[in-house]
């Protein structure tokens, strides 16, 4: 079974807490806490922008119709004209023909 404290086990632990650090301590404490907390979520968002970062360089920095659009050109499609859903039909297909030649 698990412990789950009540009222009364939390303010003795409150309590063992400002004997044990002082009241001076406990509200640097929490301060400590709450930055190292804020500095946790930093690190996860710069993880993501890491990512994005890393997706970015395999797509040598175009954005997803650019990368489309050069995908086109190099299977011989001029992209003018044609709606994204299209285009990736398309060059999907001529993409598949080639990697089975």
């Amino acid at each position: 079974m698990a412990f789950t404290p009540g009222p009364t086990e939390l303010l003795i632990l409150l309590g063992l807490f400002f004997i044990l650090f002082g009241a001076e301590k406990l509200p640097k404490m929490a301060r400590a806490l709450g930055q190292s907390k804020g500095e946790f979520q930093k690190g996860l968002a710069q993880t993501n922008n890491a990512r994005d970062t890393l997706v970015d360089l395999e797509a040598d920095g175009r954005t997803p119709e650019q990368s489309l659009s050069h995908r086109a050109k190099a299977v011989g499609i001029n992209p003018a004209g044609i709606t994204s859903a299209e285009l990736e039909k398309k060059v999907s297909a001529l993409e598949a023909l080639d990697s089975e030649e």
